[in-house]
């Protein structure tokens, strides 16, 4: 693929005391992102040196000012430095308020970057949770940061993993809150939205199945009345707009449904419901994709595995599905 022809996309440093770094230098050094993407790393120019010596990865580590410096030159990996990591100091593999804090500046200003239009995508590395709030940032997670970033008033998540894609109308709420946030508008807006990225992945007519919250999709009224009230209207309502639309389906069998051709995305009702299947098929490589943002975004589907960090074996493999699927919706690519 000519240089030209390759989006420009953000990736994020991530939470610096976890694997962040060292999962981008090796997803950076992947022959498949070099083909597909131009990665602009936003982060601190020193960490992602020391991360490419950890991982082994023979990239010069190039520390930018502004992002017009960059020359995406073979071998080379370009970093806008923040300059917001004391090295010497960073605690590896623990929670840490400056790491913390770090991640979110990262995370700010890639953000930035996409609304301003110069960058086609934002990729973010994993942050912490407690170090994010430690740090005096009061969010759940990632999707809820980026809302806030963009103005954006209904997002959504939807994981990609082996040919799955899940939907979801809650994720990071207690699962009795869950329950009562399966409605018929959220439903419907998820929905719209899940169908809106599956064609930017290049599939024309989604066809989507909403999961039911109850077991065997509530046997008709004796295991739960959600199914009547909430999610049958919400699928009545896209079908008479002109979606694809089938449901709601027993959720013990509707995932291996989609995984065998029947269905392009899955909506789930909350967070397990539709994160346990896409991990379990695709742990090592799965995406998470924030839905409803007026930005590009995919991340990892995976934490910052304080275990392993700047150890050397991190595996790149859900940053290098993410750059990819940023890529190819960056540019309508099937």
């Amino acid at each position: 693929m000519d240089s030209t022809d390759r989006p420009v996309l953000a990736v994020t440093m991530g939470d610096p005391s976890g694997v962040g770094p060292e999962i981008v230098a090796k997803a950076a050094d992947d022959p498949r992102v070099v083909e597909q993407a131009r990665l602009l790393v936003v982060g601190d120019a020193a960490t992602i040196e020391a991360a490419t010596e950890v991982a082994g990865v023979p990239l010069r580590v190039r520390a930018l000012e502004s992002p017009d410096e960059a020359a995406y030159a073979p071998g080379t990996l370009e970093v806008l430095d923040l300059k917001n990591v004391d090295l010497p100091s960073l605690p590896r593999g623990r929670v840490n308020p400056m790491a913390g804090a770090a991640a979110f500046a990262c995370l700010r200003r890639a953000t930035e970057l996409a609304l301003s239009g110069a960058v086609q995508g934002v990729v973010t590395a994993p942050l912490n949770k407690e170090a994010l709030n430690q740090a005096g940032y009061r969010y759940p997670g990632h999707t809820e940061a980026l809302a806030d970033l963009t103005g954006a008033r209904e997002v959504a998540m939807l994981l990609v993993a082996d040919g799955l894609r899940v939907g979801h109308v809650s994720t990071h709420v207690p699962l009795c809150e869950a329950i009562r946030r399966v409605q018929r508008r959220r439903i419907v807006t998820v929905a719209r939205l899940t169908d809106e990225a599956v064609r930017r992945m290049g599939i024309d007519q989604p066809r989507l199945a909403v999961a039911a919250l109850n077991p065997h999709a509530g046997e008709g009224g004796l295991f739960g009345t959600e199914e009547e009230a909430e999610i049958v209207p919400a699928v009545e309502e896209l079908a008479a707009d002109g979606y694809l639309v089938t449901g709601p389906l027993p959720p013990d069998s509707v995932f291996l449904r989609a995984l065998r051709g029947e269905f392009d995305a899955v909506i789930a009702m909350y967070h397990d419901q539709g994160h346990i299947p896409t991990k379990l098929i695709g742990f090592d490589e799965g995406v998470n994709v924030t839905l409803g943002l007026p930005i590009l975004r995919t991340s990892v589907d995976h934490g910052t595995a304080f275990d392993i960090a700047w150890t050397g074996v991190a595996r790149p493999g859900s940053m290098v599905a993410a750059i990819l699927l940023a890529a190819r919706m960056a540019t309508g690519r099937a």
